[in-house]
């Protein structure tokens, strides 16, 4: 089995520290999101080989569509898991963007469906459905844009939250766009298994991992579909475990405790099912203060709650050595894992000690393809651009 890395691109802005908020809070960093410097980020990502870079989208960050559709022309085979969110442009126009998006840039789009964040966002697009029916609206929304896709002659659809009469696409997308979709509700899961191609879910312990596995492997068998799976999480590698968690301490040094505290409020009021379970994994940031280890949160050998003190969302990232990193990603790959989306503090740095440290390792572990460099890749420690402020 090869498995599947993708990149992370940080739409509002990159930093040496972790960074509060997300998940409908907002969010910025000190090195801002330009697309000069976005471009730096993509062609690192490609030159380490990973195959995609994902999007966020939301409020607190640059449009996903508009931001990826300016990167194709500043990179070569790099993919971009674009951000979408049902509800905030009809599913025909979804369709055909995604149809051009594949045309233009020589089949380099995959679709990460973003069923909607906070109630509070959500309502400031002008969506006031509730979570629930959010689900539900989505599982519409991809039936008709999975219809268009194949080109199934004008499709009228007459939903309880979506409805189109006599659509149809000039373009299908060749080769038509996986989707990734996550989600830990009863509600998530039923969608997932009747149209997403990738379930994705944020890092938990593998034990956790597996059981949410078995459950949309379950679901989807029922709709007669076999789905791939991934995993969405932070890492720190380096070439000594020592020097990883010296950066883990860094990082959360750096942390003010009424920054977190502020961060912790505001996420426990989420209504996310994923959001949940990963507040309960450093227990809502009840053990942190001024001076706290970076190892008190260690929540699975080498798998660290940390960065989910002060940002929404994925909250886990792997820390430890490169062969440290690349034997937890061995073990996820052994329970079914087929995808892991990585980021890392900052994005561009990181994206190299992850290429040079722990890709050669999976390499020789057969986890991953090898890959043969190409003319003009950069290689070796600190050959990543200077950022531009």
């Amino acid at each position: 089995m090869s498995a599947h890395f993708h990149w992370f691109l940080p739409t509002y802005g990159d930093s040496r520290n972790l960074m509060a908020g997300g998940h409908g809070s907002s969010m910025s960093g000190d090195r801002p999101a330009t697309l000069r410097y976005l471009s730096q980020l993509s062609a690192a990502a490609e030159a380490n080989g990973f195959e995609s870079v994902l999007t966020p989208t939301g409020a607190w960050c640059e449009d996903a569509w508009l931001t990826t559709a300016m990167l194709i022309e500043t990179t070569e085979t790099l993919k971009f898991l674009v951000a979408l969110r049902p509800g905030l442009l009809s599913p025909t126009l979804a369709a055909q963007m995604a149809s051009t998006f594949q045309w233009q840039s020589g089949g380099r789009l995959l679709l990460n469906v973003v069923t909607g964040g906070e109630d509070l966002e959500q309502r400031a697009y002008g969506d006031f459905l509730s979570k629930d029916q959010r689900y539900a609206r989505c599982g519409e929304y991809l039936d008709v844009i999975r219809r268009l896709w194949r080109g199934d002659g004008p499709v009228t659809f007459h939903g309880e939250y979506v409805e189109v009469e006599n659509a149809q696409l000039q373009r299908v997308p060749d080769p038509v766009p996986p989707i990734f979709f996550g989600g830990s509700s009863p509600a998530a899961g039923t969608v997932a298994s009747q149209f997403a191609d990738t379930y994705l879910t944020w890092g938990e312990p593998p034990a956790a991992v597996a059981a949410k596995i078995a459950w949309i492997r379950d679901l989807a068998e029922v709709q007669g579909r076999r789905l791939d799976y991934g995993i969405r999480l932070h890492v720190i590698s380096r070439d000594t475990s020592e020097q990883a968690w010296a950066e883990a301490d860094r990082l959360i040094g750096a942390l003010d405790p009424a920054t977190v505290r502020a961060a912790q409020d505001a996420l426990s009021r989420s209504a996310s099912e994923g959001q949940k379970r990963m507040l309960e994994l450093h227990g809502g940031g009840a053990g942190f203060d001024a001076g706290t280890g970076a190892r008190n949160f260690e929540v699975a050998p080498n798998l660290w709650a940390g960065v989910g003190l002060v940002r929404g969302g994925a909250g886990t990232a792997l820390v430890g050595s490169h062969a440290e990193v690349a034997d937890r990603i061995a073990e996820y790959a052994a329970l079914g894992l087929d995808h892991f989306v990585l980021s890392g503090y900052p994005h561009l740095e990181e994206a190299y000690q992850f290429g040079e440290g722990v890709r050669p390792i999976l390499e020789k572990r057969g986890l991953v393809q090898a890959r043969t460099p190409r003319a003009g890749d950069l290689s070796g420690s600190g050959a990543f651009l200077a950022p531009t402020r």
